[in-house]
């Protein structure tokens, strides 16, 4: 086994009808220069069957291993299950909730979800929209959290699509970091001493963070990675020493957060 795995990651390709052919290029070259390939949500445009065919057929230059978390565009036409069908038939596996060893390496992925951070977080508290608006940040947490707990890897790798930390949306308008990401997700990163977090989303946002407990962040939305970086292939590419598995961990009791 190599002593490290290189992991690719993107985010938010947004492939639509018009797309044919615009990711031979970018594919070719992830191909050339990484071990697994990891997609970070917004895949399509619309969340469209066709949309998820054209980026099927796209990645078929890519014979590593493909994991995924899908995005909030991915579930705007209420087909999120036929976009995972159809990628699962290109070999990628789509986490949400749950987590797959490739190489040696832990993969746990999860959409996330909006909420905003630290002390200016949206709380469970007030009219019944706000609660059911949290309670779908605290769910998406705590397939994080189940994912997780499932790895024996040493080495973990998070993917989500919402961002778990303020410094990957830095850039954005003020007005929508609520809606950029949520830090509920920082917990399980933290808990669980991931090795590295790849994200979206936030197209104006920065490449690189940190969680609280020095866990690297990084945000790899195609066009923000376009935007800044011109002269270089639009991904990340992030070395992953493989490692012995560890032994079963004991059960893991996932509270759920109380609502106010």
């Amino acid at each position: 086994m190599n002593s490290s795995v290189r992991v690719a990651a993107v985010g938010d390709l947004h492939c639509k009808g018009s797309s044919p052919g615009s990711f031979q290029t970018l594919f070719s070259r992830i191909a050339e220069s990484a071990d697994v390939l990891a997609l970070c949500g917004d895949l399509t445009d619309r969340g469209l069957a066709d949309e998820a065919r054209i980026l099927a057929r796209e990645l078929q230059a890519v014979k590593i291993p493909k994991v995924a978390v899908l995005g909030n565009h991915d579930y705007e036409s209420d087909a999120a299950g036929e976009v995972i069908s159809i990628l699962a038939e290109a070999h990628v596996t789509v986490l949400d909730g749950t987590a797959v060893e490739i190489a040696g390496i832990g993969f746990a992925g999860a959409k996330g979800f909006a909420g905003g951070f630290g002390d200016r977080a949206l709380q469970a508290w007030g009219e019944g929209a706000t609660k059911i608006f949290v309670r779908e940040a605290v769910d998406e947490t705590l397939k994080l959290e189940s994912a997780l707990a499932r790895l024996r890897t040493p080495c973990r790798v998070v993917l989500l699509h919402y961002s778990p930390v303020v410094d990957t949306v830095d850039g954005e308008p003020r007005e929508i970091y609520p809606f950029l990401g949520s830090s509920r997700l920082e917990e399980p990163v933290n808990r669980y001493a991931a090795s590295v977090v790849f994200h979206g989303h936030a197209h104006r946002g920065q490449p690189e963070g940190k969680t609280a407990g020095g866990i690297p962040v990084y945000n790899v939305a195609l066009p923000l990675l376009q935007r800044l970086y011109p002269d270089r292939s639009p991904f990340r590419v992030v070395e992953i020493p493989a490692m012995p598995a560890e032994p079963a961990p004991p059960p893991v009791t996932v509270s759920r957060e109380r609502t106010q």
